[in-house]
């Protein structure tokens, strides 16, 4: 891979899967709108939800995330496949959570993704989230509370 145009566009596009699990993490849905182009599409099957828009997908993901006690995402690289200003991807995950009625689990799961050069940069076109593994069984660990003292014997402690 000798074309360095190549090489920045696959870093940029790294980037920007990066820049979503932060958006999620952070509960920043505006920023994670932000990331799609204005018609861009995020699908999540087995929630069910599709969501069209930057407006959607930020308003829908309020709604999810205000159903949350705790969740983490883990992202793991895939593949890029550059076609000149469109690109498509995978990008792998690992996620734990837990809703406030008591929800929870971990599973593994795979974004396919659908990539636009834009004058701000790449941004998604579509993602399509897939869960290839859920286990609900019982969490053993929780999300420490604000000003909540760290249990003996932790990393943290």
């Amino acid at each position: 891979m000798n074309d360095f145009r190549a090489i920045a566009d696959r870093v940029e596009i790294e980037a920007l899967r990066g820049e979503f699990t932060d958006a999620a993490m952070m509960r920043d849905r505006a920023r994670l709108a932000s990331l799609f182009t204005p018609d861009g599409v995020l699908r999540m099957p087995n929630i069910p939800a599709e969501l069209v828009g930057r407006e959607e997908i930020r308003v829908g993901g309020e709604r999810l995330q205000a159903q949350w006690d705790f969740f983490v995402q883990n992202s793991h690289p895939g593949v890029i496949q550059l076609d000149g200003d469109t690109a498509t991807g995978r990008t792998y995950m690992h996620e734990l959570a837990r809703t406030l009625d008591g929800r929870q689990g971990q599973n593994f799961a795979i974004y396919h993704d659908r990539y636009q050069r834009t004058p701000d940069g790449w941004r998604f076109t579509e993602r399509v989230y897939e869960v290839r593994y859920l286990d609900t069984t019982p969490l053993a660990g929780s999300a420490p509370r604000p000003g909540e003292a760290a249990p003996e014997g932790s990393a943290t402690s």
